[in-house]
C-alpha cells in the first residue's frame, strides 16, 4: 500500500517547497521594476551611460532588497511554526489523553466513523514522535519535516532578480545603447515569463504572456511620463 501511495505521489508536483514562488516573483519584479526604472531614466533625458548605471544601481538594490525581505519573511514564519509546534509537543506529554480525544474528532469530523477514529488515534500515539508530528499536519496544517528555508527563499529571490532586472539593462552594457532594443528584449522576457508561468499553472500560456506583458508596459509607461515631466523641470 505505501509503494502504491509512493507512486501516486510522484505524479504530482512539488508545491509546497520555498524557492518557486521567490522565484518567480523575483524575475517579474526585476524585469518589471528594472524596465519601469529605466524608462523614468530615458524619458528624464539621461545619456546612455547614465541609463546603464540607474540600470546596474537598480539590480544590485533590488536583488539584496528582495533577498533580504524573503529571508526575513520566510525565517519569520518557520520560526512561528515551530514555536506552535513546541506548544503541541508540550500539550501532547502533559495531556495525552485529551490530545488522543482531540485527534480522534478531527478524523471523525473528516468521515472516519467514532469507533475507527479512536482506534487510528490511539494507534496514532503510542508513539510520542508520530503524534506530535500528525497533530502539527492535521492542526497546524504544516509539514515538520518539510518547512520552506529562509536560505533557498533568499537565494532564490536574490538570482531570479537578479536575472530579470538584468534584461532591460543588458543591451546599454553590451554597446547597444538603444532604447528601441531593451524595449523589445523586455517585452519578450516579459511573454515569455508571463506565458512560463500560466504553463506551470495549468493556465492559458497567451493570456498569461500578454497579461505579465500589458502590466509592464503599464509600468514602464507610468515611469516614463513621470521621467518626462521631472526632466523637463529639473534640466
Amino acid at each position: 500500500m505505501s509503494a502504491q501511495a509512493a507512486e501516486l505521489h510522484t505524479h504530482h508536483r512539488d508545491v509546497t517547497g520555498g524557492w518557486l514562488r521567490p522565484a518567480v516573483f523575483g524575475v517579474m519584479d526585476g524585469l518589471v521594476s528594472n524596465a519601469a526604472l529605466l524608462a523614468g531614466v530615458v524619458g528624464s533625458g539621461a545619456s546612455a551611460p547614465a541609463v546603464a548605471v540607474a540600470g546596474l544601481a537598480g539590480l544590485a538594490a533590488g536583488a539584496f532588497s528582495m533577498a533580504t525581505g524573503e529571508y526575513t519573511s520566510v525565517a519569520s514564519q518557520r520560526e512561528l511554526t515551530l514555536a506552535e509546534i513546541d506548544v503541541e509537543r508540550g500539550e501532547i506529554s502533559r495531556n495525552p489523553e485529551a490530545e488522543e480525544r482531540e485527534l480522534a474528532l478531527v478524523y471523525e469530523s473528516r468521515g472516519l466513523t467514532p469507533e475507527l477514529a479512536v482506534q487510528v488515534a490511539g494507534q496514532l500515539h503510542r508513539d510520542p514522535e508520530i503524534a506530535w508530528r500528525v497533530h502539527a499536519r492535521e492542526e497546524l496544517g504544516v509539514d515538520p519535516d518539510d518547512l520552506p528555508s529562509p536560505w533557498v527563499a533568499a537565494g532564490s529571490s536574490f538570482l531570479a532578480f537578479a536575472i530579470g532586472a538584468l534584461i532591460p539593462v543588458l543591451p546599454f552594457l553590451l554597446g547597444l545603447p538603444s532604447v528601441a532594443v531593451s524595449t523589445g528584449l523586455t517585452g519578450f522576457a516579459l511573454f515569455g515569463t508571463g506565458a512560463l508561468v500560466a504553463r506551470l499553472t495549468r493556465r492559458p500560456p497567451l493570456f498569461g504572456g500578454a497579461r505579465q506583458l500589458g502590466l509592464g508596459a503599464a509600468a514602464a509607461a507610468v515611469t516614463y511620463g513621470i521621467g518626462v515631466l521631472m526632466g523637463a523641470a529639473i534640466f
